[in-house]
């Protein structure tokens, strides 16, 4: 894929638009995706080795590389400049030879000395089965179908993410959190920013999902598990709906033993 164009003779938005119409090409490249929505994506459908480019929030021209290693996903910084790759020391004229190198000499993911291969480019654009099942899912909420009107078979696929506003548990202030709904783990952080979770809450333990009225705000549910019940708002109501019926599908699932 040679990726030395001469369409981006002019900056667009920050080179943002610019680096999109260049990148339309590649088929493994996911534009803004987020580095949790990746993480989902490789690890509910891809395989050991399975890869993706997105775009990094350092700014035009950096991007992140998304490798799945068995039971993890690393990210890598690639940076773009004078139509030359960079990648820690290497410099490479285009992003076949980038892969190239990198298919034949595995990359140091951690400290613990994981390597890995680039082996499967994992596709922006699937057919059937869709990977973007959270698609799936919103658009079977926009059409009036209910969750049991979602694939039965992909509970590891319904992901969600997004801005909540969670009432704490001792000090009962509300404050927005960013959270992250992955097979049967619904996880908050601080905010979209951060990649260590405050929580991570184990969907098996949950014992109901609902619209709740008895806190003194709009939009709000709650998820109900045996040591505490967790009260959280959505900025409108077709959003904490979203919310309501996707973690209730994924309730139905575990109790049918998916």
């Amino acid at each position: 894929i040679n990726m030395n164009s001469t369409h981006c003779s002019k900056r667009i938005n920050g080179g943002r638009k610019c680096l999109s119409v260049i990148y339309a090409h590649i088929q493994w490249y996911h534009y803004d995706l987020s580095r949790h929505a990746a993480e989902a994506l490789l690890m509910s459908n891809g395989v050991d080795g399975s890869y993706l480019l997105r775009n990094s929030n350092n700014g035009p021209g950096c991007f992140a590389l998304s490798v799945r290693a068995k039971d993890s996903v690393k990210h890598f910084h690639v940076t773009r400049r004078d139509n030359v790759y960079r990648f820690g020391f290497n410099e490479f004229p285009n992003l076949h030879d980038f892969l190239r190198h990198f298919a034949n000499q595995p990359l140091l993911g951690s400290d613990a000395g994981t390597l890995m291969v680039l082996k499967s480019p994992y596709p922006w654009r699937v057919e059937e089965p869709s990977i973007y099942e959270s698609v799936r899912v919103h658009t079977a909420i926009q059409t009036g179908r209910t969750k049991d009107d979602l694939v039965p078979t992909a509970p590891s696929l319904g992901t969600k993410e997004g801005y909540l506003v969670k009432q704490g548990a001792f000090v009962r202030s509300w404050k927005q959190r960013w959270f992250t709904l992955h097979r049967y783990e619904l996880k908050y952080f601080k905010d979209k920013m951060c990649e260590e979770p405050i929580r991570t809450l184990d969907l098996r333990s949950c014992t109901a999902v609902q619209f709740d009225y008895s806190q003194d705000k709009v939009n709000c549910f709650c998820l109900v598990f045996p040591e505490r019940t967790f009260y959280l708002c959505a900025k409108s109501g077709v959003e904490a709906d979203e919310w309501i019926k996707i973690l209730q599908w994924k309730l139905s699932q575990i109790r049918k033993g998916r």
